[in-house]
């Protein structure tokens, strides 16, 4: 009978404030999508992070004859055989690296042609003005400075180049985005939090004849409590589900199918449907809770039991 009563109660809430809850669910299902998704972002920078440091070579580019004209670090002329070999053999010493693969001027040339060969400045250009160079894969990408100290400034040598750098630059966006929408996202908790709050407030106002005649008959003071908490745990709930529709949905659409960007972005490797799926326990979780605990702490304030 007292589950009964409990139950009517949360439907008659919910109806009597129907633009109030529309508006909590509204709320809880964006700032939770948003929490969901910044999360995702998350893991996707991580994996980005993976798929691509461990790809990364650190670059040891030789001077050339033209680099002796133009370039001070290059003022000893072009790389000589033996500078090479001395090079190359360095590398082969250091336990940092795990490969080293040589380039050739005529190699370099194919190569700028096949990405640059619309570009202006590529019928210009001729073999023997590319650099030479080492493209190293280091065991930890993280290593760069010791390929760096060792070989920076060195006799034949133009310059040494990471690729991680640029690729910083890149993760520093992306976290940079990531940390925008976790600041949004906590505008939004408060806004939801304060409509819970408010919803809590009009709904006991309008019942406070009910409780004060329960409070009268010797109703306990959870049995009181339990309809609002229970309301706002049900609003707040709705709102979970809707934003684990928007993630799956968003999942489904921008990445697998609609805009189909995994087939779009060969060179991206996306997060896979097991990081989405495990993340809907987690807002569900958070969309009951909330705005329980919320309406809990309203009620010890304004509904005197």
């Amino acid at each position: 009978m007292r589950a009964q009563f409990v139950l009517s109660e949360i439907g008659v809430g919910l109806r009597r404030n129907l633009t109030m809850t529309f508006a909590v669910v509204v709320s809880v299902a964006l700032s939770l999508a948003l929490f969901g998704g910044s999360l995702l972002m998350s893991d996707q920078v991580t994996t980005m992070k993976g798929y691509w440091y461990d790809k990364v070579n650190v670059s040891v580019f030789l001077c050339n004859k033209s680099d002796a004209e133009s370039d001070p670090n290059c003022a000893k002329g072009a790389v000589t055989e033996d500078q090479k070999k001395q090079i190359m053999s360095d590398l082969d010493e250091m336990t940092v690296v795990d490969k080293v693969t040589y380039e050739s001027q005529d190699e370099a040339y194919k190569h700028y042609k096949e990405q640059f060969g619309d570009s202006p400045l590529a019928s210009s250009l001729t073999p023997d003005q590319m650099q030479e160079s080492y493209r190293i894969k280091l065991k930890d990408p993280e290593k760069y400075q010791v390929i760096a100290t060792a070989f920076d400034g060195r006799d034949g040598v133009q310059s040494v180049q990471d690729q991680k750098g640029i690729l910083d630059n890149l993760f520093g966006l992306l976290n940079g985005m990531n940390w925008a929408a976790r600041a949004v996202m906590a505008l939004m908790l408060v806004v939801a939090l304060m409509l819970i709050v408010n919803t809590v407030r009009v709904s006991a106002f309008s019942r406070r004849r009910e409780t004060g005649i329960m409070r009268l008959v010797g109703a306990s003071g959870f049995y009181i409590q339990a309809p609002f908490i229970m309301e706002a745990a049900v609003a707040g709930l709705i709102g979970g589900g809707v934003a684990c529709g928007f993630l799956v949905a968003a999942r489904y659409f921008i990445i697998d199918h609609g805009l189909a960007l995994s087939e779009k972005l060969n060179l991206i490797n996306f997060i896979g449907w097991d990081a989405v799926l495990t993340k809907l326990p987690l807002i569900l979780a958070t969309s009951l809770l909330m705005p329980a605990l919320a309406a809990f702490f309203a009620l010890r304030k304004y509904l005197k039991v």
